[in-house]
């Protein structure tokens, strides 16, 4: 799961700044338990390509240049 996000961020399709779905919502979109889907953006995170704002939502991160 976190690949296939990457992958979506990095092509652009999941541009910067945009919104995530609920962790909730991405675990039934890719069809994993909760519990993954949690893994997946704590390792997003971890790489810089997400952003969590507490009480806010996780955003798409501004690219590195």
């Amino acid at each position: 799961m976190a690949a296939q996000l990457a992958a979506r961020i990095v092509s652009g399709e999941l541009p910067a700044h945009t919104p995530l779905p609920s962790e909730r919502d991405l675990a039934a979109e890719y069809g994993v338990s909760l519990g993954t889907a949690r893994h997946a953006t704590r390792i997003l995170r971890y790489r810089g390509l997400l952003v969590t704002v507490r009480s806010k939502g996780t955003y798409v991160a501004k690219r590195r240049t």
